[in-house]
């Protein structure tokens, strides 16, 4: 039996044009049956079966749809069932079925003939006009592919019904892995974030001071942005210059960030914190060890179908001979997993060394649909390029 909060689906023409491809194929075949063995008349056959067929069909649902109504107002007023218009399915449970079946196959085998006495101008006789063992005989006939085909529908809505819920567990585990994956970033930031302002706090008191007022503002900004499922590119780049904000406290002008954000992409959504761990990657491997730090530059870019995030550094880089690209510390492993999550193998992170020396991070994307409505931003306005530079 179909589950009893099932959202029912609009009467749209596709679905009308299924039902009558179902009833159309149903009477083509007993035609065809009838034909072959009573050797009936082919045309005349074939519209008396259609006409047979809509007025069954027809008749079934008029009844089940109505009772499923009754079935479930009643329920309602008696408090077991919510009276929700999104629960209403259309199904009335098995017994009330079989008595569509039985009440819908006579009324529409009457009206069947009806309308096809009226189209061919013949005057075939009806269930009312022949004797009531025929008349039984040819219900039990009809009743045959009227069971078929609900055991058939139902079949399919079942299977429907539960491929979509198996969907919408795969997105919730899907979400929860998302949440786990964000809460493991944000404390190892903060840590790291943490760790530099103890040794500040001893070598330059005031510059100490300096990054704990903006590392406050920081987690005061990137509160909110952190428990949203997703938020736009300009909020995402946003919450890099606050970070690039504390770092310059501490290491100066040894660190120059630069951002590339074209405006037809502000508002594409990416989960929370992307870029983060890139950030973090570039500065700790790459600017610091350099005697003369760097330039960081983050750009957004689009190829084809697919949104391109760098993050490249001009510092030490790495040797591929001497260790591996960093791609298995916490860092990139938390940049894939989340990419997996959020995307499945659509996505992904590559790490290469640039070419001039420093490395190149980049994720491949699909492009995100666009919002709907405008969506709240915590970002400062951007400049006329969309480029943000800093010295």
């Amino acid at each position: 039996m179909p589950p009893k909060h099932t959202v029912a689906k609009p009467l749209t023409a596709r679905w009308l044009l299924k039902q009558l491809t179902i009833v159309v194929s149903i009477a083509v075949a007993i035609s065809l049956v009838l034909v072959a063995v009573f050797r009936q008349p082919p045309v005349l056959t074939l519209i008396y079966c259609a006409f047979i067929s809509l007025g069954c069909t027809f008749s079934i649902n008029v009844l089940r749809y109505g009772l499923a109504w009754l079935r479930r107002a009643a329920l309602s007023r008696l408090g077991r069932v919510p009276r929700q218009p999104q629960d209403w399915t259309g199904w009335p449970g098995w017994p009330l079925m079989v008595l569509s079946l039985l009440l819908g196959t006579p009324t529409g085998y009457i009206f069947g003939v009806e309308m096809g006495n009226l189209v061919t101008g013949l005057q075939e006789r009806n269930l009312t006009s022949v004797p009531w063992r025929s008349a039984v005989a040819v219900l039990v006939v009809s009743l045959v592919p009227g069971f078929i085909a609900t055991v058939f529908l139902l079949s399919r809505h079942r299977l429907a019904d539960a491929e979509a819920h198996a969907e919408t567990l795969r997105r919730q585990a899907a979400e929860t892995q998302l949440r786990l994956l964000e809460s493991q970033l944000e404390p190892h930031m903060l840590f790291n974030t943490l760790a530099n302002l103890r040794v500040l706090i001893g070598m330059d008191p005031e510059r100490a001071q300096a990054m704990l007022d903006h590392l406050i503002a920081f987690l005061r900004a990137t509160l909110s942005a952190s428990r949203a499922e997703r938020h736009t590119l300009k909020d995402e780049f946003a919450r890099l210059q606050d970070y690039l904000a504390l770092m310059q406290v501490r290491m100066g002008s040894r660190l120059r960030f630069v951002f590339e954000l074209p405006p037809v992409l502000e508002s594409l959504s990416v989960p929370p914190l992307l870029l983060q761990p890139l950030v973090e990657n570039a500065i700790k491997h790459g600017l610091e060890p350099h005697v003369g730090g760097g330039t960081l530059t983050v750009r957004a870019g689009r190829d084809g179908e697919c949104l391109l995030l760098d993050v490249e550094d001009d510092g030490a880089g790495f040797d591929p001979a001497a260790r591996p690209a960093p791609g298995g510390g916490f860092g990139t492993t938390q940049v894939r997993e989340r990419l997996s999550v959020a995307c499945g193998d659509e996505a992904g992170l590559e790490v290469r060394r640039r070419d001039g020396g420093g490395t190149l991070a980049r994720i491949r994307m699909p492009i995100p649909a666009m919002p709907s409505a405008a969506t709240p931003s915590f970002a400062p306005p951007a400049t006329p390029a969309s480029r943000f530079t800093s010295n």
